[in-house]
């Protein structure tokens, strides 16, 4: 699976940004794909994924109401667009293919099974 990942910036709190990642080497309308951030010292945390075929998704609870995922499936693309950014949202943000449980099975989350180079977000105060 190989990743292109783009749209990483510095923004200042309130702002947006919007990442792209678009992937090759496997059958995108039957994949899960998703974000998770790495902030220095701490450990990874998920932000959002897709299940592209039928569009169930999972969130974070700190990008609910702020995130939102989508794809273009003719492009083999999934975007994260991120509003009202605050310091906390600083980290390094991985593109995902993998697993993405939106709770109609009992279970929320994701789960990586490759992921791309990472964007970084830098978000002033």
């Amino acid at each position: 699976v190989q990743f292109v990942e783009s749209g990483g910036d510095y923004v200042q709190t309130g702002g947006s940004l919007r990442l792209s990642c678009e992937v090759s080497g496997l059958t995108f309308d039957d994949s899960a794909i998703g974000w998770f951030r790495q902030a220095p010292g701490k450990q990874r945390r998920g932000v959002m994924c897709i299940n592209v075929r039928d569009k169930t998704t999972f969130a974070a609870d700190f990008a609910w109401g702020r995130f939102t995922i989508s794809t273009d499936n003719a492009k083999r693309t999934a975007y994260l667009q991120m509003n009202n950014l605050r310091p906390d949202d600083t980290a390094v943000y991985y593109c995902m293919i993998g697993r993405c449980y939106d709770g109609s099975s009992y279970k929320t989350g994701m789960e990586y099974d490759y992921w791309g180079q990472g964007s970084q977000v830098t978000v002033s105060s």
